[in-house]
């Protein structure tokens, strides 16, 4: 779904909740837009605007590199990797399938999507061998994937049909989450609903929420399950970033049910959520554009532990640390419990 965002950075004060923010390296200064990472080989790996794609290495900062995709200037909100090689689609129509070798960073286009509305929001490895990608519907209004599989993109029919004026969010490539057993894309705008995949049977089902939704602004952004019962969504009206109302649920019953949390009682509009490995769902952190947030009881209750502006998407690199980006940079925050 095609959205602007007018940003604005600035570093403010940082509070404590269960445990304080210890620091934050700007480990990238460019004019960027970035709403993809990867980790791999004690790397930060990401794809942005201007076809830029890169890494930061965790150990030396001053140790990264970055390549321009294509000559043209396109916009990467998508990326993902298998043992040799990353992918990263374009938005907007021809929706190219870059693969770039991890060994030599060269890349190649694998497959195209010529559709006039093909616009892929999320992408997303079960594993290895496995993926998937969400694109804004055609004409014909149904869920559109494409799938990875055996070595080879194509795309995956349905009959999953979507509502008037849904849709999902370029946000920050985690409208889609996986266990051994389900995926879950979430879908937002004039309706917000969860989509589920049994990998078992390969079938589809489509699950109501109470999330804030209805305009085209509002809905779920990011989504997010720590095992095949208990997951959590984010999101809100980036046209009302203050508003907190119906912007955060959970689910612990594989996504059948959702429940509101923390509704007026959070710092508002979230573009990405991301559960702390090994917590099991019990420690989750947030960001949207104009705060970072954190939860230490599975999503019920939430403090702003910053008031860092323009940054998109987060991901945990271990136990204390994560790694943010967004507009113009890359950083890395760590925390001391």
């Amino acid at each position: 779904m095609k959205k602007i965002f007018s940003i604005t950075f600035m570093l403010a004060g940082i509070c404590v909740f269960s445990q304080q923010v210890e620091s934050f390296e700007t480990v990238l200064n460019d004019k960027i837009s970035v709403r993809a990472l990867e980790l791999h080989d004690n790397k930060v790996w990401y794809s942005g605007t201007d076809s830029k794609f890169g890494f930061i290495d965790l150990k030396d900062s001053k140790n990264q590199k970055q390549i321009k995709l294509s000559e043209t200037k396109l916009q990467f909100r998508t990326l993902g990797q298998d043992k040799t090689s990353f992918y990263a689609i374009n938005i907007e129509s021809p929706a190219k399938f870059f693969k770039i070798d991890k060994k030599d960073l060269k890349s190649q286009v694998v497959f195209t999507d010529t559709t006039k509305t093909a616009f892929y929001d999320a992408l997303h490895f079960v594993n290895d061998k496995l993926a998937y990608t969400f694109s804004d519907a055609d004409k014909d209004n149904l869920l559109k994937l494409a799938v990875y599989k055996n070595g080879k993109w194509g795309m995956f029919k349905n009959n999953i049909a979507l509502n008037p004026g849904e849709a999902a969010f370029a946000a920050s490539n985690t409208n889609i989450s996986s266990t051994k057993n389900y995926m879950w894309i979430a879908t937002g705008g004039k309706a917000s609903r969860i989509v589920r995949l049994n990998f078992k049977n390969e079938k589809f089902e489509v699950f109501e929420t109470p999330f804030i939704q209805g305009e085209s602004s509002q809905g779920m952004y990011s989504v997010d399950f720590s095992d095949d019962q208990f997951g959590i969504a984010v999101g809100g009206d980036y046209t009302k970033q203050e508003a907190n109302i119906n912007n955060i649920a959970t689910t612990h019953d594989g996504g059948q049910t959702w429940q509101i949390q923390a509704s007026e009682n959070n710092a508002g509009y979230m573009t990405c959520v991301k559960i702390k490995p090994g917590s099991k769902g019990k420690e989750i952190i947030a960001v949207g554009d104009r705060h970072i947030s954190y939860s230490a009881d599975f999503g019920k209750t939430w403090k702003k532990i910053s008031d860092e502006k323009g940054l998109f998407v987060c991901q945990w690199i271990d136990y204390n640390r994560l790694v943010f980006a967004g507009n113009n940079r890359v950083m890395i925050m760590k925390l001391k419990f």
